[in-house]
């Protein structure tokens, strides 16, 4: 039998580590050759010296310093929570701390605060991996708060990728101008339209107008005018109620409209006192303003899209300029699935059988996966409560239905079952569920979903979804639970749909 190999160099490193870690922590249990005790309100923590010099630069300096508190059996800590310094000499001795979203914060302004470098790099380590659309925003602003450069521009990019989603959270009202400064000037923010980071800008204004008023000649050169179309800055921008009247913003605006005739304003280059400048260079134009810079965001290679979804990759279709873009190389993906993109762009995936042999009870098992396009990758979600295939799939008042479709389960038939998923109930935290709907008229693998698109019926006004039978088409009513039908003529309608997407071609890679 071969034996395994053993790093000559680190294992016995890692044991001596261990070795001394679990001989410290048992002198702490037993209480010997304690030298100091940490004090936080009525609560006590019997130290060594060593083991926190060792920890943190910050009790290394205060021990080695000529400081009252050096000699001190007693050192009074302020502004701290019992709890969490406890956390934190726990981890110190043994390595074992549970982070969580209640305690990561407090935590890790202790370990800023006291300098205690492992602690706080798994705060950001673990932070990151936390950020969500409810707390990307917060991450971001600790970030800076703690001067941790690595968590911020983490949390910026995050913000950035899904800029017109954050911008409806009252949260980024809070930020200071600073911060939203941070964000609306980089290249790499997540909007089609530059009217949107304007938009923005001005709500954040009109949030503390009076307190906020001062900073929006600064912030302005965040905006990428020249971007916009010509009758939008003239009707919008110059055309605000709080632009219009003050003529600092007007004079900040009249840059951008001199720019549109041709006339380009550079910023002069300032010398500093002690810097040489040679002949060739002094005479050196300086850089475009803020104000006037054009370069594209990152969102705005959004592109239309044929998606084309298989068991063996994702590949994306560009008709304009017919090249092909690897969107997914996930082989996750079912045969015998039924897709589809909604109104927000977003691209689910259901249905197909998949079998497992070794669970006897429920062999087959139905997927449900929505597309991140951020990530390239579809994020599995709960399966289908009745597998099935063949079924139609489809978007209405911000809900998926799931309609008819054929089971195996119990033999291969036809159903006439619909089952729905409401979007708009449901948060990060909740499990998705499926609710059983009215039954169809009858069984079938037809349907047909009106999002505003739909030929046959231009004056609805609301998105709708039909089953489509040989003889009469139906339209399930949301209001009364019931199918009623509503055309006497219209051809069979069967098969799979295409899916016209808008992805961004950047993160795509072409084939």
């Amino acid at each position: 039998m071969a034996s395994l190999s053993v790093d000559p160099v680190t294992e016995p490193r890692m044991y001596q580590q261990t070795l001394l870690q679990d001989g410290l922590c048992n002198l702490l249990d037993v209480n010997k050759f304690v030298d100091c005790v940490l004090k936080i309100k009525d609560k006590e923590f019997p130290c060594h010296r060593l083991v926190l010099a060792a920890s943190s630069p910050y009790f290394k300096a205060m021990f080695l310093s000529d400081l009252e508190e050096s000699k001190k059996w007693e050192i009074v800590l302020k502004d701290i929570k019992p709890g969490v310094m406890g956390m934190i000499l726990r981890y110190i001795y043994t390595s074992d701390i549970n982070l969580t979203e209640h305690n990561v914060q407090d935590i890790f302004m202790v370990a800023n605060m006291y300098q205690i470098p492992s602690i706080f790099s798994m705060c950001v380590s673990y932070l990151q991996q936390k950020l969500v659309l409810s707390n990307c925003l917060a991450i971001f602003r600790l970030g800076l708060l703690l001067d941790c450069p690595r968590l911020a521009m983490e949390a910026r990019d995050f913000i950035c990728d899904r800029y017109a989603l954050i911008t409806r959270d009252q949260d980024i009202h809070q930020l200071g101008p600073g911060e939203l400064a941070a964000i609306i000037t980089c290249d790499s923010l997540n909007v089609e339209r530059e009217e949107l980071v304007f938009e923005s800008l001005m709500e954040w204004v009109e949030y503390d107008t009076n307190e906020r008023l001062k900073d929006l000649p600064q912030l302005l050169h965040c905006v990428r005018f020249r971007l916009m179309p010509t009758s939008y800055f003239k009707e919008k921008v110059e055309g605000h109620r709080l632009i219009r009247t003050n003529q600092e913003l007007k004079k900040e605006l009249q840059i951008v409209k001199d720019a549109q005739r041709g006339l380009l304003h550079r910023v002069k280059r300032v010398k500093k006192e002690d810097e040489t400048v040679d002949s060739e260079h002094e005479d050196e134009e300086g850089l475009l303003p803020g104000i006037l810079n054009d370069n594209p965001r990152f969102g705005m290679f959004q592109t239309d899209l044929i998606l084309m979804i298989s068991d063996t990759g994702t590949v994306a279709y560009d008709v304009g300029t017919n090249e092909c873009y690897v969107a997914s190389s996930s082989t996750e993906i079912p045969k015998n699935h039924c897709s589809l993109v909604t109104k927000e762009n977003q691209i689910f995936v259901a249905g197909g059988l998949m079998f497992n042999e070794e669970n006897k009870e429920q062999q087959f098992s139905s997927y449900f996966l929505q597309f991140d396009p951020m990530s390239s990758e579809w994020l599995g979600m709960p399966s289908l409560p009745d597998p099935r295939c063949l079924f139609g799939l489809a978007e209405a008042e911000n809900s998926i239905y799931v309609m008819g479709g054929k089971e195996l389960k119990e033999g291969e038939h036809a159903l006439d079952s619909v089952i729905v998923y409401d979007r708009q109930h449901c948060n990060e935290h909740d499990s998705m569920t499926f609710e059983l709907k009215n039954k169809m008229p009858s069984e079938s693998c037809s349907w047909w979903s009106d999002c505003g698109i739909s030929q046959a019926v231009k004056n609805t006004s609301m998105s709708s979804i039909y089953y489509l039978n040989r003889d009469l088409p139906d339209r399930f009513e949301e209001e009364e639970n019931c199918w009623n039908g509503i055309l006497r003529e219209i051809r069979y309608a069967a098969g799979a749909t295409v899916l016209g997407v808008r992805l961004n071609t950047l993160k795509l890679t072409k084939m």
